[in-house]
């Protein structure tokens, strides 16, 4: 199979994160391909052009991030992160939206910042920024009250892909200032394996000289 990504996508790091924890990096290739270029090789795979993109040995094309976690961790036929419809498994629902909302709302952040100035809306960008933080305060609250404990998660996943170096990356975004329980959570989490190994590469201008 085959999982065509870009390095820097959240939503794709959440499913290369989901092939690690289940030991599927025999069986799923991860590309690296264009987005968002009006010639993008992707478009002839999925016309959407969304990342991840996943291509099954059949050909079978799947899209969306839920979708494809969902799909691979049935592989096996023991799956990992399948949440029972009880009082806990709604929580963990609760959470995993929560967090889908912050990284959607940061979605239309960033893809404002790539617009060149001049194309950039301000209201956009104010709106986007104040919702940002109201949720990572509220995400924090989640942290304190052992809403992210527990195991292994979609939510917790999730989370850690989010917010794992995105100081780095949308420096506006001070997620860390006065959200101390979620801080601490997303430093402790992201020593997991799944999460160094799809740290997206630095931005350009970090690399820059």
């Amino acid at each position: 199979m085959k999982l065509y990504v870009t390095l820097t996508s959240p939503y794709a790091r959440l499913a290369r994160a989901v092939i690690i924890e289940k030991g599927l990096q025999d069986r799923v290739e991860v590309i690296p391909i264009q987005t968002r270029t009006p010639d993008s090789p992707l478009y002839a795979i999925n016309p959407s052009g969304r990342v991840p993109t996943l291509v099954t040995d059949d050909g079978t094309m799947f899209e969306d991030s839920g979708l494809i976690c969902a799909y691979l961790d049935h592989l096996d036929g023991s799956p990992l992160f399948e949440i029972q419809r009880t009082a806990e498994g709604w929580a963990a629902l609760r959470a995993e939206v929560r967090v889908r909302s912050m990284l959607d709302g940061i979605a239309v952040w960033g893809r404002e910042l790539y617009r060149p100035p001049t194309e950039r809306s301000p209201g956009i960008i104010a709106h986007e920024t104040a919702r940002a933080q109201r949720m990572a305060a509220a995400l924090d609250g989640d942290v304190a009250a052992g809403l992210f404990d527990g195991p292994l998660s979609i939510a917790q996943l999730l989370l850690a892909c989010t917010l794992h170096t995105r100081e780095d990356r949308l420096p506006d975004f001070q997620w860390r200032q006065g959200n101390d329980h979620l801080s601490a959570w997303v430093d402790r989490f992201s020593e997991r394996p799944s999460i160094q190994q799809t740290t997206p590469p630095p931005h350009p201008s970090e690399t820059a000289h």
